[in-house]
């Protein structure tokens, strides 16, 4: 063993390679891997990317015992961006209509008349998926209601039409989309439609959040996505409608934003901004399979920064 090792050295040298410096390299690569992209089965049995060599789930404060998020991804975290809790959060994945946050900030980015009036058309239908609501094409309501029941109650017609009356259609509107996920910071997000009904919208938890931060900075944002309910005029009539989080009617939650989002691929899907344990937080929750997964999941995280036993190390954001 030692003649081959005296070899391996002397052939080594006569090279003039520096063994100790490979082996320093090799242990700095062990260390530090590189981001690679792997397959994961998500609960809604779509097969989704992953874009980080990061730990699947990562926990501080601890221990995971504490806390078992049944959502396939999760994310939480502070006022300065740093991770609380992470499981899965840079899978990228459908992100159904948590696309209205988006959508919401374009509109309001144009700086529009809220109070001109539109009018739901044909090309506001959902084709896709055949979703249901209230506003028949030829219904006329202003853009300021739109805008809430677009937040509020995730109205698709009400959303597309915001789109659709954007200087420029509904082609100009998505590229806004798309560009001011640029400037946001959201490398794996990319937007096809103002709704989220198609799930070529995508996303990954951690992007979302820098989506939520930054919606969080529109007042009528922050008021319409966490209005409980409210009875709108549309074309001279009330209508009734209500918020899809159901926990903005919650006196246990301070909830300052929120938003839902459903379609098969994606799951059940929440963010919200809200004040836990005296502190500002972001939670999103993608992927959760069940009805109300997402909003036990929320109450989970809730109890568990509540804790007087949970140990608080925030870990900085990846």
């Amino acid at each position: 063993m030692r003649n081959k090792l005296g070899t391996a050295v002397l052939l080594a040298s006569l090279l003039g390679v520096n063994l100790v410096a490979i082996d320093t390299a090799q242990a700095a690569t062990k260390k530090k891997p590189r981001p690679v992209a792997v397959k994961t089965e998500s609960k809604s049995g779509k097969h989704l990317r992953k874009v980080s060599a990061a730990p699947a789930e990562t926990l501080r404060p601890q221990s995971p015992a504490q806390l078992a998020v049944q959502s396939g991804a999760a994310l939480v975290i502070d006022q300065n961006g740093a991770a609380i809790y992470q499981k899965n959060a840079d899978v990228v994945a459908p992100i159904a209509s948590i696309t209205k946050l988006m959508t919401a900030m374009v509109v309001l980015d144009s700086i529009p008349d809220l109070q001109e009036t539109i009018t739901i058309s044909s090309e506001d239908v959902d084709t896709l998926r055949g979703s249901r609501s209230r506003l028949a094409p030829g219904v006329t309501l202003n853009r300021e209601t739109a805008l809430l029941l677009a937040l509020m109650s995730s109205e698709n017609r009400a959303a597309h039409a915001l789109a659709r009356h954007y200087p420029g259609g509904i082609h100009a509107f998505i590229a806004a989309m798309n560009h001011k996920a640029a400037a946001l910071g959201m490398t794996h997000t990319h937007f096809s439609d103002p709704t989220g009904l198609t799930s070529e919208n995508v996303s990954t938890a951690r992007d979302l959040s820098r989506m939520v931060e930054a919606a969080a900075h529109y007042p009528l944002i922050r008021e319409f996505s966490t209005t409980a309910g409210s009875s709108v005029e549309v074309s001279g009539r009330k209508l009734d409608f209500n918020n899809t989080n159901q926990l903005v009617k919650s006196n246990n939650w301070d909830i300052h934003l929120s938003k839902t989002g459903y379609i098969q691929e994606a799951g059940k899907c929440l963010v919200m901004q809200a004040r836990v344990a005296d502190k500002p937080v972001v939670i999103v929750l993608l992927d959760s399979a069940g009805k109300l997964t997402r909003i036990g999941d929320a109450n989970r995280i809730k109890r568990w920064m509540e804790s007087s036993t949970a140990t608080r190390r925030p870990m900085t954001r990846a």
